[in-house]
């Protein structure tokens, strides 16, 4: 900005100052009004339309899989996309904290007098660079399946064996089709790379760093094994 348009720019800004209103009772009156309504809104919202009520809690559970509010799917689905357990406190306190002190920080390293997105082309880029890449991730933890869910149909016969994968925390370490874990290899066709004599036998013994599941009772082991070998 030239100096006559700085100094302009000053003048007009003194002159708008001296004819504003004062902060109180002005603004502070039309923000708790805001507030005030918009608190009426949800009070009403809760009553005419309620709130989605899920199962009791049951602390005994080895099964329930916790997901965040829709506003914090987008750290939601920023821990799905940095995977090495090292780095995870990188993705749930390293980001968010140094976010929100940029944002913080704001008034102190942007002190430029221009207020027009058009001249701000730095600040306007990160403003809309961090609303898309936030509103992609939102949409993106929205969409994603349970952990424990094996989201892919399979004949009849080997629903059960499909119950017992999920339910057994295989997915924690395995992929299946679109849901699992990155750790342990992919077995979405396992059925065409082993055959059943050899499942049944990894899920027995827990080759490598794989956890033994040798007590698995009989007929789910069967019914597993039955499951993993029609992936094909």
């Amino acid at each position: 900005m030239k100096a006559k348009d700085k100094q302009a720019y000053l003048e007009e800004y003194e002159f708008l100052k001296k004819k504003g209103k004062p902060f109180f009772p002005y603004a502070v009156m039309k923000d708790s009004t805001m507030a005030l309504i918009v608190v009426g809104v949800i009070i009403a919202m809760s009553i005419i339309l309620g709130a989605e009520q899920g199962p009791k809690a049951d602390p005994t559970t080895t099964t329930y899989v916790p997901r965040p509010e829709w506003y914090f799917f987008f750290l939601f689905e920023l821990l799905r996309v940095i995977k090495p357990p090292e780095l995870v406190p990188v993705a749930t306190i390293g980001i968010p904290t140094i976010c929100m002190v940029l944002l913080l920080l704001l008034p102190f390293y942007d002190r430029g007098p221009e207020r027009h997105p058009g001249r701000r082309p730095i600040a306007t880029t990160a403003g809309c660079l961090t609303i898309v890449a936030m509103a992609y991730l939102t949409y993106l933890g929205a969409i994603g399946g349970s952990p424990t869910e094996i989201e892919m149909k399979v004949p009849p016969q080997y629903e059960a064996g499909k119950e017992v994968v999920a339910g057994s925390g295989c997915l924690a370490c395995h992929k299946i089709g679109e849901n699992g874990g990155d750790l342990g290899p992919d077995l979405t066709h396992i059925g065409s790379q082993l055959p059943r004599a050899a499942i049944i036998r990894s899920v027995e013994i827990g080759p490598a760093e794989m956890p033994a599941f040798r007590d698995l009772p009989p007929k789910k082991l069967n019914q597993l094994s039955d499951f993993l070998a029609s992936l094909d």
